[in-house]
């Protein structure tokens, strides 16, 4: 994809996302990531019904009228959006692949944060750290950030999501809202390290996952071959063995992941690159945002 074509992308991308978040999004991000607590504001005169544990008893002297102290919340957050930019992302039966999926969901999040005047940063990752954008504001770091979405080439093509994790713990220094956007396909654990980075910051996954990394029709003889690590085998499909095999194979990753995301107390939503990402956002946020 030439520069030309990546503009072009990115403005497409722009257009969509940002007025789903401005329309859709932006009640329900607001209530579901929170700020860091109340900050002081100012004191004004006591009214009826105000709290009087909220008086300020030095001002109430000096004026020998009752004075309350009101509070605002600290709304400003920093959001990191972890991007999984191993080889996995490229597969796709749909109309869309994993990686163009993860991509507008990104720029949702990212429209949604400063239209909230949150900070925003990227973290691409592999088996390795890939690129890292700091946090920061404004339309033009978010054009940024989309363009880097639709052109990054990462230089590895397998995964490590506890060493992304372990980096996130590291690097930011101060709590953050993390949305962690991957298929979590990955061969070695990273629970510890989820529950690590859960303690410090608030981590969201968003898992993108094809429906055929679960389920294949039983088409005959298929040659696949693993994306991250090359390796590659003849399967007959029609076989009832093999299919209860694959099968088997996904639900036991199914209740591994849900164990590990539960137990690390962090808050999920299971996407497919053929299903609508705007419902599945919604009703995270909406749970979030209730607290269920």
């Amino acid at each position: 994809m030439d520069t030309s074509d990546i503009l072009k992308r990115v403005r497409q991308v722009e257009i969509k996302t940002r007025g789903l978040s401005r329309n859709i999004f932006a009640g329900e991000y607001h209530s579901a990531f929170k700020g860091r607590g109340m900050t002081f504001s100012e004191v004004r005169e006591y009214r009826y019904g105000d709290d009087t544990r909220t008086i300020d008893w030095n001002v109430t002297a000096r004026y020998n009228h009752p004075y309350v102290k009101v509070f605002e919340e600290e709304r400003e957050l920093t959001v990191v959006l972890m991007i999984d930019a191993s080889a996995s992302r490229d597969f796709g039966t749909a109309a869309k692949l994993k990686k163009n999926q993860i991509t507008e969901i990104a720029a949702v999040i990212a429209f949604s944060a400063i239209q909230n005047n949150d900070k925003i940063g990227v973290i691409f990752f592999s088996d390795k750290i890939e690129k890292f954008i700091p946090p920061k504001k404004g339309r033009t770091h978010i054009l940024h950030i989309i363009r880097e979405l639709i052109g990054f080439r990462p230089e590895s093509k397998r995964t490590d999501i506890a060493g992304a994790l372990q980096y996130l713990t590291g690097a930011i220094k101060k709590r953050c809202t993390c949305f962690v956007l991957s298929d979590f396909i990955d061969e070695h654990s990273f629970e510890r390290p989820l529950a690590i980075a859960n303690k410090k910051h608030d981590v969201v996954a968003l898992r993108v996952h094809d429906r055929r990394e679960s389920e294949l029709p039983p088409v005959g003889w298929l040659h696949l071959t693993d994306a991250e690590s090359g390796e590659s085998a003849w399967v007959d499909t029609s076989s009832k063995q093999w299919q209860a095999s694959f099968r088997e194979r996904a639900r036991n990753r199914e209740r591994e992941l849900e164990r590990v995301f539960k137990q690390a107390g962090v808050d999920v939503a299971a996407i497919r690159p053929d299903e609508d990402y705007v419902r599945a956002l919604v009703a995270l946020f909406q749970r979030r945002g209730t607290g269920y």
